[in-house]
């Protein structure tokens, strides 16, 4: 859609912009094999159109992260929020570096920062439960799982974003101890997308809370042959997964995390 866009207006600088955060998606998530320097050069166009457009300076951000280059891709998303401080790429994509660095603190900011820009996110307050349950902040993990849970509901009935807030919620439902409802979201969000990457990772969350650790290592084996270095280390920070470190066959797993895809 977004080469439609740029089919019909050439000089489209958000048009490229968005094409380069699916290339990231698809290479960061889903075993797309897009170079990293082919994104960046897709958000390079947006920037040489627009050089002031923030939304593509979290693009190029993002591509940035994608490739491994951590720095500079911070240094990409403040430049973002200095043109635009309502900029949600930005301050979403920002918090999830911080999260894979294991800035939990800053993480937390920044979903709570996401959150206001977008009244209806749910990813924010799902996400942000998880850095308050590692920082030990239960009483506020709790009440964000619960935020998240209600706006997930609206994105299913309003038929949003696929399985995504159904794969989210799961893993909450059961982080929070409902265990009969996670596994219904669970089973919705695999009947929608049952090969989707992304599903398999957030599966593997929730049967881990659950307490069945064969079954999300089965998952994840799978899954970490499709991810970019940085999905790697979301994966590591990740207390979700928590209950499955001492697995006998944790050490295998966290092979194929340590090698090269």
């Amino acid at each position: 859609m977004f080469a439609k866009a740029i089919a019909l207006d050439p000089l489209y600088a958000r048009a490229y912009a968005g094409m380069a955060d699916c290339d990231s998606y698809l290479s960061s998530l889903h075993g797309g094999a897009i170079p990293a320097d082919e994104i960046l050069a897709t958000a390079g166009r947006a920037l040489a159109m627009d050089p002031n457009l923030a939304e593509a300076h979290a693009a190029r951000g993002f591509a940035l992260r994608t490739g491994g280059r951590r720095a500079e891709a911070a240094a990409a998303f403040e430049r973002a929020l200095a043109l635009d401080p309502n900029c949600y790429d930005a301050v979403y994509l920002h918090a999830e570096l911080c999260f894979q660095e294991g800035d939990f603190e800053q993480a937390a900011k920044l979903y709570l920062r996401a959150l206001e820009i977008q009244p209806n996110d749910y990813r924010s307050p799902l996400l942000v439960q998880n850095a308050f349950k590692t920082l030990g902040r239960d009483t506020e993990a709790e009440t964000y799982a619960r935020i998240g849970l209600k706006r997930a509901e609206e994105a299913v009935q309003a038929q949003r974003d696929g399985s995504a807030p159904l794969q989210l919620g799961a893993a909450a439902l059961a982080s929070l101890g409902e265990a009969d409802r996670a596994r219904e979201w669970l089973a919705r969000a695999l009947a929608i997308d049952p090969n989707d990457n992304l599903a398999r990772y957030n599966a593997a969350c929730t049967y881990a809370l659950l307490g069945e650790a064969d079954r999300a290592i089965d998952l994840l084996e799978i899954w970490v042959r499709q991810v970019s270095a940085s999905a790697k280390q979301w994966f590591k920070n990740d207390s979700d997964l928590d209950s499955i470190r001492n697995h006998p066959r944790y050490p295998k797993l966290l092979e194929l995390v340590d090698s090269d895809r």
